[in-house]
């Protein structure tokens, strides 16, 4: 089966093996002739980028690059990034990359033109609209790994360097004009990567699906990502050349991220400030706190999870989803709890605090308060 096609939803996305050739095309597409690329210091130097590069000066756009990128991105790195990219004259960006990079790259293009702090655009109401919309450059998003979806996002993950609080920037001209996904790109990745990312996209669909939010597009879009998490990330994590496997982990990370509109909930209310303060693994954090959200929205999601159970072919309703997510975490080396993690000497208060400002709480279906909020998170070590 020829996994290729051509989507508009939610942007123009260019999808299938071997299409990274079409780089330069993509640039031109959405009107950029001097990009620069936003990739991670891991990617800089790996072949997949030198490649692109090569494409892109082959074709007159040059091979800039800036690759100074945390993996949990802040405001520094934003800085450094518009520093260069206004030095260079730059006209859009190509945000190449895991989350990070994505996040950063589109961050970049939105606050080029901008006069305002970058916290006065975080999703808090109307914020968005105090953007200066012709201030916002194209961007071109390419995902090298198969987790975040940020490729089709209208928002960035920033963490604030001082108060150690990831923020959502958010604008719907955040939303990368075109997207090349490209599943040769993510061939390369390591198991823990392929795993780490692989549990993002699940965790997308997984509280997408359990969002009591009214959006039926959305919940159909998260069931039928379950389900390809479910038959390929083994196969991905097991044989990272699995071509057929990548191209459909890159689907699922895209459906996730789409469907989330509908809303995220505790997992990642809670994996978003320990991420911030500890410095874990986005994707891998959300794993770690998956079963005990799952206890914890319990009431409200079991007939919910016990027809996604049918539709995946879990025996067991509400019991065997829990029981599977468990028996898929280990068959992945995820980590059994926080502590596993790396996360020591945690302040539980503060954590709890950042936990329920975060906007992903107000779409879990089992209402957040500091007292509950403070047993999930510390069930979770």
């Amino acid at each position: 089966m020829l996994l290729q096609g051509n989507w508009n939803y939610p942007t123009p996305i260019r999808f299938g093996a071997g299409r990274i050739s079409e780089i330069a095309d993509a640039c031109a597409a959405v009107g950029i002739k001097k990009p620069l690329l936003v990739s991670d210091k891991g990617l800089a130097s790996l072949p997949i980028t030198t490649a692109t590069l090569d494409l892109l000066e082959a074709a007159g756009l040059g091979r800039a690059m800036f690759s100074d990128v945390d993996p949990n991105p802040s405001e520094l790195n934003a800085e450094a990034g518009l520093k260069q990219y206004r030095e260079g004259g730059h006209d859009g960006v190509i945000a190449f990359g895991g989350g990070s990079a994505l996040d950063l790259g589109k961050v970049i293009a939105f606050m080029s033109g901008q006069t305002r702090p970058i916290w006065d655009f975080e999703d808090v109401g109307d914020w968005w609209t105090r953007a200066d919309v012709d201030g916002i450059a194209p961007i071109v998003a390419v995902p090298t790994t198969a987790g975040t979806g940020s490729e089709v996002g209208r928002a960035s993950i920033i963490t604030n360097s001082v108060t150690h609080e990831k923020k959502i920037i958010f604008h719907p001209k955040i939303l990368p004009g075109v997207v090349i996904c490209d599943p040769e790109l993510t061939t390369g990745m390591p198991p823990f990567i392929t795993a780490g990312t692989g549990m993002d996209a699940f965790a997308h669909c997984l509280e997408a699906f359990c969002s009591p939010h009214y959006h039926p597009m959305s919940q159909g879009i998260a069931l039928e990502g379950m389900r390809l998490v479910k038959e390929y990330l083994p196969r991905a994590y097991a044989d990272g050349a699995d071509i057929e496997a990548r191209a459909h982990m890159m689907s699922a990370a895209a459906m996730g991220s789409t469907a989330f509109q509908k809303g995220l909930g505790a997992i990642h209310a809670l994996s978003h400030p320990i991420g911030a303060v500890h410095n874990t693994h986005h994707g891998t954090t959300n794993a770690v706190v998956m079963q005990p959200v799952l206890t914890f929205n319990r009431s409200a999601v079991e007939d919910r999870l016990t027809a996604a159970a049918n539709y995946l072919g879990i025996a067991g309703g509400y019991e065997g989803f829990y029981n599977y997510v468990g028996e898929l975490n280990d068959s992945l080396g995820i980590p059994k709890n926080l502590t596993e993690l790396g996360v020591t000497d945690p302040d539980m208060d503060q954590l709890t605090k950042s936990a329920l400002q975060d906007p992903s709480t107000g779409g879990n279906p089992v209402e957040m308060t500091y007292d509950n909020t403070l047993e999930l998170l510390k069930a979770c070590f």
